[in-house]
């Protein structure tokens, strides 16, 4: 029972740090920058 609560938790953490690398890559930092941008620019008419 030990094990698979360790598998368990090593596998959260794995897919947590596969969740910071996709959000910081640096591929991603243009896309995200014009979505924070747009946001800024939408009127509410």
């Amino acid at each position: 029972m030990e094990t698979i609560r360790s598998l368990m938790t090593l596998a959260a953490f794995a897919t947590f740090l596969g969740i910071v690398w996709w959000a910081y890559a640096p591929a991603r930092k243009s896309r995200f920058d014009d979505q924070a941008r747009s946001i800024l620019e939408e009127s509410d008419e």
